[in-house]
């Protein structure tokens, strides 16, 4: 009995990290790749440049995005593309230059486009066929800033960060019309040019719909997360030195797990602080963390735990 209580106050006193290991898909360093759950192991990486919206399917396959103009599926095993989506030549674009930050795979089976430079949000079947357009509202158009992530949301509608207007938008699904905006806001600071932890702005990266119908929203170059109600009221936030031992510098994914943990991606920040990072939403805690700077370096901007 004395050694059972001894085992079981011995598991209570270990920190919380102990039970949140995740595998990690991650691009980095010119490399895609899954890092196991002891934090070091590389399970599985093939060559592939720089990323901003990573998906691990249901069936194994990967989608993201090359050289930011095309959709592409794939798939580990083979370590080959199985499908592609070349937004550059394809629904229009050929006149245009545009570039690709977001994309999502729909319960249907057809994909989501965010392209920045044509100004607009489609889906596409898997053959390629338009089967939407939603405009976007642009104050500052521009290729490489039109968006980050954007995500279709359950009520039909879809939801995109802005990164050079520093505003996130909701747009209807039908009309296309903007049904909420929310200008992310500099809380009282000045803007300061670069990447990194002295960088400042509000260049929103990452947005999360809750069940609750508020919304989560990755500040970028704002160094923090913020949770706002319809009625656009922070109820929640964490901000660049919130977390004890952790800078925060360039916020960008964003994961709600199950547990009603939050992990999210921290781009630019340096060597010896985490690219992902886990916390207690209740408490605020951190409960795990992922560091890889040696393997993945400094532009790790998208990073997600896929179990």
């Amino acid at each position: 009995m004395r050694k059972s209580f001894v085992w079981l106050l011995a598991i209570a006193l270990l920190p919380m990290s102990a039970f949140a290991q995740h595998r990690v898909l991650l691009q980095g360093n010119d490399r895609l790749a899954i890092v196991g759950r002891d934090g070091s192991t590389v399970e599985w990486e093939m060559p592939w440049p720089m990323v901003h919206d990573l998906h691990y399917l249901d069936n194994g396959h990967i989608l993201t995005v090359e050289r930011f103009r095309k959709v592409v599926e794939i798939d580990p095993a083979a370590k080959e593309v199985v499908w592609d989506y070349d937004a550059y030549r394809k629904n229009g674009n050929r006149d245009r230059k545009i570039e690709i930050h977001a994309i999502q795979p729909l319960d249907d089976g057809n994909v989501m486009v965010a392209e920045s430079g044509a100004g607009r949000i489609i889906e596409i079947d898997r053959d390629g066929k338009l089967l939407k357009e939603v405009p976007l509202k642009l104050d500052r158009p521009d290729t490489h800033r039109d968006t980050r992530l954007a995500r279709k949301l359950a009520n039909g509608n879809y939801i995109a960060c802005h990164e050079g207007d520093g505003v996130v938008r909701e747009y209807d699904g039908a009309s296309g019309e903007v049904v909420w905006e929310y200008p992310v806001p500099l809380f009282d600071r000045e803007r300061a040019d670069g990447h990194g932890p002295e960088a400042f702005g509000n260049q929103a990266f990452g947005v999360l719909r809750l069940d609750n119908g508020n919304t989560l929203i990755a500040t970028g170059n704002g160094h923090s997360i913020i949770e706002v109600t319809p009625a656009k009221e922070i109820i929640w936030e964490i901000h660049q030195n919130d977390l004890p031992g952790i800078t925060l510098a360039w916020v960008t994914t964003l994961t709600m797990l199950p547990n009603g943990h939050l992990v999210f991606g921290n781009c630019h920040a340096g060597p010896g602080q985490p690219q992902l990072i886990e916390i207690d939403r209740e408490t605020k805690a951190v409960v795990w963390t992922f560091e890889q700077w040696d393997a993945f370096g400094n532009d790790v901007s998208n990073a997600i735990p896929i179990d």
